[in-house]
């Protein structure tokens, strides 16, 4: 991550991508490729913001082989076990900087909000993100 960066955006990918019942499930390393190459347009775009995306399960693999997408500067974590102690960590270890970044976690997981609450992040619900995605689209 970028030392000069004011913020940083952590996604639940695997909770984002689960908000919107467009079929995800039937395909599970094409729906994670797809939010991750929506990350990367939308973090070209952010000036003062990186973007950390923790992949899990099935999803891990949208990273690997010859069709894995191009992710430009964010950052991608892939997650062995337990996806939401990814978040948690990599959320205390940005909180931890000397430099102090906002951090913000994207997802609708009460028991995760709580957990990265108490260390300092404030959170969002996938809509939000997928709204400012949607808009580059438009």
């Amino acid at each position: 991550m970028n030392g000069d960066r004011s913020s940083v955006i952590v996604v639940d990918a695997a909770n984002v991508v689960g908000s919107r019942p467009d079929g995800w499930w039937r395909d599970r390393v094409g729906a994670a490729r797809r939010l991750l190459t929506r990350l990367a347009a939308l973090e070209e775009r952010l000036s003062d913001t990186d973007v950390v995306v923790v992949l899990e399960g099935a999803a891990c693999r949208a990273v690997s082989g010859d069709d894995a997408p191009e992710t430009g500067r964010v950052r991608v974590v892939l997650a062995s076990g337990s996806g939401d102690d990814i978040i948690v960590s990599v959320a205390a270890e940005v909180a931890a900087q000397s430099h102090h970044p906002a951090v913000t976690v994207v997802t609708a997981d009460r028991e995760l909000r709580q957990r990265v609450e108490t260390i300092g992040a404030t959170t969002t619900g996938p809509r939000w993100l997928l709204d400012q995605l949607d808009a580059l689209s438009e």
